[in-house]
C-alpha cells in the first residue's frame, strides 16, 4: 500500500513538479506479465523517478546497505526502502550474484516488472560501463524480454555525494523490448551470456548516446579512488630531498 501511497500521493507529484520528467517508448514496457528493466544508473533519484512514472509497479534489487545504514538516517532509509516493496541484495563475498538472481527469479516468477542495473552500480562519472551477466542469467531463466532504459538528466540533477538534487530536465526512455527466447537453455554458457548482456548495454547506450566504457564500475571507482589516495599521501608526506 505505502508503495502506491508514495508514488501517488507523495513522492511522485513531487517529482514530476521538480523535474518536469519527459517520458519516451512507454508504450514498449507491457501492460502485464514478466519484464526485466535493464538502465543505466546515473543517480540516487533514478531509483524513485523512473518508478514514479510507470504506470506498472516495478521491484528494484537495492543494495543492501541502503537498509543497514546507522543512525535515524538509516533506519528512515531502510524503512523507506522496505515500504516501497524493494529488495536488499548482498554484493559482496562469492554468493552475491547467486543471490541476486535467486531475489529477481522470484519477482519475474509472480509475472511482475523487475528493474536491474546491469552496471551494478552507480557511475561516478557519468559514463556507461560494462554490464555484469546476471541480468542475461535472469532474462533466460526466467524466459522474459529486457526493455532497455536510459535516465538522461539524472547526473547533472543529483551527481553522487550531492544530497539536495539540482533543478534539471530529465528524460526517461524505453527502447524495444529484447527477446533472448533463442539462447533458451544456454543460461550457462559464459559466452552467450556476455553476448547477451553486451546487447542489453548496446541498447542502452544508444537510448542514452552516453560515453562507453569496457571496464567495470566498480573497478574504475577504486582505480580513480587509489590515483586520488596516491596524490593525496604525496601531497602530504613529499619526497625528502637526498643527503
Amino acid at each position: 500500500m505505502f508503495y502506491y501511497v508514495l508514488k501517488y500521493v507523495l513522492l511522485g507529484p513531487l517529482l514530476r513538479l521538480v523535474f518536469r520528467p519527459r517520458i519516451e517508448g512507454l508504450e514498449h514496457v507491457p501492460a502485464t506479465g514478466a519484464a526485466i528493466v535493464a538502465g543505466n544508473h546515473l543517480s540516487f533519484s533514478d531509483h524513485f523517478l523512473m518508478p514514479a512514472m510507470l504506470k506498472r509497479r516495478i521491484t528494484f534489487l537495492a543494495k543492501k546497505e541502503y537498509f543497514t545504514g546507522p543512525g535515524i538516517r538509516g533506519r528512515l532509509t531502510a524503512a523507506f526502502f522496505r515500504s516501497a516493496g524493494q529488495i536488499p541484495v548482498d554484493r559482496t563475498g562469492k554468493e552475491a550474484g547467486q543471490a541476486a538472481i535467486r531475489e529477481g527469479l522470484g519477482v519475474l516468477r509472480k509475472d511482475e516488472l523487475l528493474g536491474i542495473y546491469p552496471e551494478g552500480t552507480r557511475s561516478h562519472d557519468g559514463r556507461l560501463y560494462k554490464g555484469k551477466v546476471g541480468v542475461a542469467v535472469m532474462a533466460l531463466k526466467a524466459q522474459v524480454p529486457v526493455i532497455p532504459c536510459a535516465m538522461i538528466g539524472t547526473f547533472e540533477a543529483q551527481p553522487p555525494g550531492k544530497v539536495i538534487p539540482n533543478i534539471h530536465p530529465v528524460v526517461i526512455r524505453f527502447g524495444r523490448p529484447l527477446d533472448f527466447s533463442r539462447y533458451a537453455g544456454m543460461e550457462n554458457e559464459r559466452a552467450i551470456l556476455r553476448a547477451v548482456t553486451d546487447e542489453i548495454m548496446y541498447a542502452i547506450l544508444s537510448l542514452s548516446e552516453q560515453e562507453y566504457v569496457d571496464e567495470y564500475a566498480a573497478v574504475a571507482k577504486a582505480a580513480q579512488a587509489e590515483a586520488a589516495g596516491a596524490v593525496e599521501r604525496k601531497r602530504v608526506f613529499p619526497r625528502m630531498p637526498l643527503g
